[in-house]
């Protein structure tokens, strides 16, 4: 191995080098359990969010390094979003797949385009204003122009937003974030057919008619040399990396995540002039033509940086040759707009100075340069790459409760649509799952009772039918009771919030009691917060199921489509308007709901709920509220502090609301509740 430097060991040194490095990316990357909770929640949610869906629903999809199952500091938050109702054929025969009566179809139009692009002519009426705005006649057909659709589709969800390719970009708390707009196909596009028949020894068949059988989706970015640029659209295979990612073994996974830190810590590193030529989107071209062409005989622990170095040659033969082939579409050159000329021939000369050092040029990487300075100093050094002893129970637990919460979100519009997500949860019960997504589900069909037992006590408010008020009523607590059975601790907190709503203080406050003293316990964990060994004493060695309902807490996220606290409505309402759900730390909704049942029944104790509340709201460092919920805490404690008459509080709290970052999207309620106190 002519690239390795004197200092390595070339046989049992290099595999010893080798086994250091890939016990480092374990850590940093995350090991094949972790990784593999991450995608099936992932999947399970957004399969059961695909079933209940309308046909007038605007579909999502997390894309991106998070849904491959990376979670390294500063990944990017991507979405894809598309019109349900919207599909794009290849040829007007593929119209026989569907009534247009209730489908809008565009034709794929590449006959003026480089490969990848294309134009989209609208084939039939929409009722989309959007899809109408951007529509342009050329050649005596509509078009959908990529640029008119971005500019109207991009709503600037928060502070700080700007365009950014197809994408409107931003940063939240730190984490930056990518949403595009785009338009689905349930069909393979014909110019990426030499993909299928190259694929003889990876991806195996299974997986790739698995990807032809999804189709492809289009973003609003045409061709930047391209005839029709503001036009044209680019064929996006986002689906299909997220299948040939998931399929990779855990070692080709680490060798991407390797590839990934090279290009941050030492690729970008060289220059101002060439950190922005290359980018993530290469690092996975290049793995997938390596992994494709058997370039490397044996993808194992010892061997991880000779996989390593195939792929940086690869990458160092295209940027000599200006040549970058997309993975599907070998035609679509990645580095046509950016990597050629002066820049081309700097980042080639900086790319090969990193060659000439040989592995030792990971030392640059500061993430891995102390594990292999271990390595060629401690030759003998012993290196254990089990996964199982690398990871603690407790901590592969948080990785799935995290993402199990994180994934759990779920807002039915009415009873019919409640009824729709049982009836698909039931379903997919009797399909085969993993354990992490039967897991999941049961997450979600306690999701799904809270709602249905406040959005059927909703219908029935009011309505003069008593009868049916006390079934109602019954069906509603019998919900509430189940979810809670099932579910994990802080599934209590909406029997609780239940019963102050419809005027039963005392029984509210009997489980805001209750949940106190299961909050209080040693082996708690909420969130991410955890005392490993007091959690390992509590519910260690236990099935998943159990350690949720004894030792997990999640905060509140209230579905904006029915109403759990009367004196929250207009949030929820507001909140609504932007699609987002409230959330809503679980330590704020305890005091809450504790100072409203009090108020009824012992002024002094509801005074004590309130001062706690204003502790924690005042004090906390990141506990008990994320940075991200301070507006909905703040602006709760408003509310509290203007129940007591306490208006200049109540003001200041509202004030210091509006400061902080906009993540529940209650900034109008906040104005209106400030406009009320001048005029009280």
């Amino acid at each position: 191995m002519d690239f390795l430097s004197e200092n390595v060991y070339i046989d049992a040194g290099f595999q010893h080098l080798c086994e250091s490095v890939f016990v480092r990316l374990l850590q940093i990357v995350g090991t094949s359990i972790q990784v593999a909770i991450r995608r099936e929640t992932t999947d399970i949610n957004e399969m059961v969010e695909r079933r209940v869906a309308d046909n007038d629903d605007v579909i999502s999809m997390e894309s991106g390094s998070r849904r491959e199952g990376f979670r390294l500091e500063g990944s990017d938050l991507d979405y894809m979003y598309w019109l349900n109702d919207h599909r794009v054929i290849f040829d007007m025969f593929q119209s026989e797949h569907y009534y247009t009566e209730n489908k809008t179809l565009i034709l794929f139009d590449n006959s003026e385009s480089s490969p990848g692009f294309t134009l989209l002519e609208l084939l039939t009426p929409t009722t989309n204003r959007k899809v109408q705005s951007a529509c342009v006649p050329m050649n005596a057909r509509l078009y959908i122009s990529s640029s008119l659709y971005r500019q109207d589709i991009q709503a600037h969800p928060f502070p700080g937003s700007i365009t950014h390719g197809p994408c409107e970009s931003g940063e939240v708390e730190g984490i930056e974030y990518d949403f595009v707009h785009c338009f689905a196909s349930d069909f393979w596009p014909r110019s990426a057919s030499s993909w299928i028949n190259r694929c003889h020894s990876w991806p195996d068949r299974e997986v790739v008619n698995e990807i032809v059988r999804n189709g492809c989706h289009f973003v609003p970015i045409g061709h930047p040399i391209g005839l029709h640029e503001q036009e044209e659209w680019r064929i996006s295979f986002s689906l299909a990396e997220h299948k040939l990612v998931h399929s990779m073994n855990h070692c080709q996974f680490l060798t991407y995540g390797l590839l990934k830190i090279f290009l941050k810590e030492v690729i970008d590193k060289q220059s101002e002039e060439t950190n922005k030529l290359l980018c993530s989107y290469h690092m996975k071209t290049v793995i997938f033509w390596v992994i494709q062409q058997n370039a490397v005989p044996l993808w194992c622990s010892q061997n991880l940086l000779a996989g390593f170095w195939v792929c940086f040659k690869l990458l160092l033969k295209w940027v000599y040759e200006g040549i970058c082939p997309n993975f599907f579409i070998p035609e679509n050159n990645l580095f046509l707009s950016k990597v050629h000329g002066s820049a081309q021939r700097k980042l080639f000369l900086q790319l090969h100075g990193l060659y000439k050092k040989g592995l030792v040029c990971l030392l640059q990487s500061p993430s891995i340069k102390s594990y292999i300075n271990n390595v060629l100093y401690n030759p003998r050094l012993s290196i254990c790459t089990n996964e199982d002893r690398m990871m603690s129970e407790c901590d592969h637990d948080k990785e799935l409760f995290s993402e199990i919460d994180g994934n759990t979100s779920r807002s039915p519009r009415d009873l019919d649509h409640c009824i729709k997500y049982f009836h698909t949860i039931e379903l997919m019960i009797g399909e085969p799952l993993t354990q992490y997504q039967v897991l999941m589900l049961q997450r979600s069909t306690a999701n799904i009772l809270q709602s249905t037992a406040f959005t059927l006590h909703n219908i029935y408010t009011n309505t003069g039918l008593n009868k049916q008020m006390y079934i109602a009523d019954r069906m509603s607590c019998h919900m509430l009771k189940l979810a809670a059975k099932f579910g994990c601790i802080s599934d209590m907190m909406y029997i609780a919030m239940f019963f102050c709503k419809t005027i039963r203080y005392r029984e509210a406050l009997y489980f805001t009691e209750m949940i106190k003293v299961k909050l209080a316990q040693p082996g708690l964990m909420y969130r991410r917060h955890v005392d490993p060994e007091r959690y390992t004493e509590a519910v260690g060695g236990q099935s998943w199921s159990t350690k949720m309902r004894q030792a997990v807490a999640y905060d509140i996220r209230l579905n904006n489509y029915t109403c759990y606290i009367n004196e929250l409505t207009p949030e929820q309402q507001f909140a609504l308007l932007d699609n987002i759900k409230l959330d809503i730390p679980l330590f704020v909704v305890l005091h809450f709901v504790e100072f409203l049942c009090y108020r009824h029944i012992d002024t002094t104790l509801a005074q004590a709920a309130l001062e706690e509340l204003q502790v924690l709201v005042h004090h906390d460092s990141g506990l008990f509220i994320d940075d991200v919920d301070r507006d909905i805490s703040w602006e709760i404690l408003g509310i509290c502090q203007q129940m007591t008459g306490n208006l200049q509080a109540a003001l200041h709290s509202y004030q210091q609301s509006l400061t902080q970052f906009p993540w529940n999207k209650i900034q109008n309620a906040t104005q209106m509740r400030i406009q009320e106190l001048h005029f009280t």
